[in-house]
């Protein structure tokens, strides 16, 4: 058979693709990529058919194949794909920067927006020309030939020291377990994470019970194990990953990895003229500088500290009070919290599991979506996936296709952790003028079905669920047809958030719940108790929650903003500094929080975490609107699939934000939305 990763399907070949298909394909479509710009970039007089159109045909073949295999080597990692994986990366990591450094390839497409007709041309391709020539300049193509060999070095040096932070992530993260005999030590341990403690033993052929890094095993463990030393014993395994401390002390040391990214972004920012890599970050998104990024989240911090300093004391006072603890410790600050939470509410996630079965919720997203966005989602068991846990479906409006993704939603050995939503193919028209619909992958780490028992979701869960389908629906309702900035291509990263950010609203509105909340074994729905009781909770100790994200977001963006060649500045350090000024909580000395923050060593969030929150305001004033109108008002439901979803990236942000609410983000719908009022809000 032909190599499945070259063919025109627009769903891949899962039960065909093998490893060895892989690097052939990349080298292949490197090669006649090569060829292909060779030509287009000698064009005197270039015009959007002869040249844009045809190198956006280039890009999509070369993003059809790597989709897969990037796409795989996360959810089927093995020591085999990994080694292709790295082997690919590197070639393309070359071929990426050796189209942005080629000044032939620069030179025409300046000639195309020199063109009288450019004004003639769509906003989307006229905003897919401005964006390439953007992105050449970032790329180096400015640079004297000596300079450009040094960014090429780098940008090949970074993505090879990316890779190696996440190999070591996952290795720290797989190689870590502890097996438990006497069940006593499991105390306070739900029952379906006693199941899954159990099956994950099975599955290492050892008696008894095994508690891994995964977070289905881990987060039970640390909200309500009743014995501190195992809760001490797996926080310490957890937040030293891939350090120099805690069981696996050195073994994957992300510590020195990280220290040569951050010299190596520095260096590429300094040669393309920033002074650091935040202001290099910046070039692309919505903030317009480092001060305004810095007054956003400082400012979040100041209005939320206030309650989050008064959330601990009530923590503290609690678990002295209850339980004589009077040196709270990291490893106690979820499971007091949790015991806080149900002796205040009278309810917890696990309270909750049982109306929340993956069969009931799934089904209840898609028709949150189709009410709100007219669409239909239907299964196509017919189509073939990488794994059994993987399903396939079909989203269309009035009976005709509009979209394809796939949902693999449960945790297992070889499977990245966290969740994300990744482009399997996107959007656009080709030279033929044949339209090729977008197709994701939604990916998620859940607790699988136990012992012929269904998953059943936490409410976070569920939330993380609407999340990452908020990003598919960004990627898959566009109806831009220009590659470049169709669904979420050339959205400005710190607005890429909105739509997920969104969609988890309806996580929590009682005329959304019921279509995602049923008992897993009566059929019943919530019952209006526990709704009551799960809105009055929904913003316990939201200050501490706040200050946890800015924490993190400040910690990126002042390790890129601050960083010297004189003085380069320290992970660790940096860390600690931020905490002391915003944390309420003090962590122990051997955490290493740093060395598995994958989002901004190995993934593409580096300087630019801060989007979360800058996004989150966007998400909550966009909300508001529905909480005046009706949250299925099918008129604001049209509007938002307009104004932001089908729009993709083809205009700015602010003004397509502007179109939908009539006005500019205002951050009091967050502030008011995640219960932080009071006079400094």
């Amino acid at each position: 058979m032909n190599n499945p990763l070259l063919t025109d399907d627009l769903l891949p070949k899962f039960d065909h693709i093998r490893t060895e298909h892989m690097e052939t394909a990349i080298d292949q479509i490197l090669s006649e990529n090569r060829m292909k710009i060779q030509s287009l970039s000698q064009q005197d007089d270039p015009t959007w058919d002869t040249l844009a159109q045809p190198m956006q045909g280039t890009e999509d073949k070369l993003s059809n194949a790597w989709s897969v295999i990037s796409h795989l080597n996360g959810v089927m990692n093995s020591d085999e794909l990994r080694q292709v994986y790295k082997n690919c990366l590197e070639k393309l990591t070359e071929y990426s920067t050796e189209v942005s450094q080629n000044e032939a390839l620069c030179n025409a497409y300046k000639k195309l927006a020199a063109r009288d007709d450019f004004k003639d041309l769509s906003e989307p391709q006229r905003k897919s020309i401005e964006n390439t020539l953007r992105d050449f300049h970032l790329g180096g193509v400015d640079l004297p030939a000596d300079e450009k060999k040094r960014y090429a070095d780098l940008s090949r040096e970074l993505a090879e020291l990316s890779n190696k932070f996440s190999d070591n992530v996952l290795d720290a993260t797989q190689h870590w377990f502890k097996q438990i005999t006497d069940v006593s030590e499991l105390s306070g341990v739900p029952e379906t994470a006693i199941e899954g403690a159990k099956q994950a033993a099975r599955q290492k052929d050892l008696e008894g019970y095994v508690i891994t890094l995964d977070f289905p095993s881990f987060y039970p463990v640390m909200t309500y194990g009743d014995n501190r030393e195992l809760r001490r014993e797996v926080y310490e395994a957890f937040v030293t990953r891939a350090s120099d401390q805690g069981p696996d002390a050195a073994t994957w040391d992300n510590t020195p990895v990280m220290a040569e990214i951050l010299k190596r972004r520095h260096a590429l920012a300094q040669l393309l003229g920033f002074d650091n890599y935040a202001e290099r970050s910046l070039a692309t998104k919505m903030a317009r500088n480092v001060d305004e990024v810095l007054d956003f989240l400082n400012q979040l911090a100041a209005k939320s500290k206030p309650q989050a300093e008064k959330e601990f004391a009530e923590l503290k006072a609690f678990a002295k009070a209850e339980y004589g603890v009077d040196d709270l410790q990291a490893w106690d600050i979820g499971y007091y919290s949790e015991k806080l939470s149900q002796k205040r509410y009278d309810i917890s996630p696990e309270t909750l599991r049982p109306w929340f079965p993956v069969d009931k919720v799934v089904p209840g997203l898609f028709h949150v979506a189709e009410k709100l966005f007219d669409v239909q989602i239907e299964e196509k068991p017919e189509v073939e996936t990488w794994h059994e846990d993987a399903k396939a479906y079909c989203i269309s409006r009035n009976g005709e296709p509009v979209a394809w993704f796939y949902f693999d939603l449960f945790a297992r050995q070889g499977k990245r952790g966290g969740a994300w939503m990744a482009d399997c193919r996107v959007r656009w028209t080709d030279m033929r003028g044949k339209l090729q619909l977008p197709v994701a992958f939604l990916t998620c780490n859940f607790t699988p079905p136990v012992n012929g028992k269904p998953s059943l979701l936490t409410h976070d869960e569920v939330t993380t669920l609407f999340h990452e389908f908020g990003h598919g629906l960004h990627h898959m309702l566009t109806q831009v047809d220009v590659l470049d900035v169709s669904g979420i291509n050339g959205v400005a990263w710190d607005a890429v958030e909105l739509p997920s950010q969104f969609l988890e609203n309806w996580c929590w509105n009682p005329e959304s719940l019921a279509l995602i909340a049923s008992h897993h074994e009566t059929g019943e729905p919530l019952p209006e108790d526990l709704l009551q009781k799960l809105l009055a909770a929904k913003n316990f100790q939201s200050g501490m929650g706040m200050l946890r994200q800015l924490e993190f977001s400040l910690y990126d963006f002042r390790l890129h903003a601050e960083f010297t060649d004189q003085a380069p500045t320290n992970p660790l350090d940096m860390h600690r500094k931020i905490r002391k000024e915003i944390a309420v909580v003090e962590a122990p000395a051997f955490n290493r929080f740093p060395n598995s923050f994958s989002h901004i060593f190995a993934g593409g969030y580096a300087a630019g975490y801060y989007s979360y929150k800058w996004a989150e305001v966007l998400a909550a004033d966009a909300f508001s609107l529905f909480e005046e109108k009706g949250i299925f008002d099918p008129e604001t439901g049209k509007a938002f699939l307009q104004n932001i979803l089908e729009k993709g990236g083809s205009q700015e942000p602010m003004e397509l934000f502007k179109a939908f609410r009539g006005r500019e983000p205002q951050v009091d719908a967050l502030l008011k939305q995640s219960g932080i009022a009071g006079e400094a809000a």
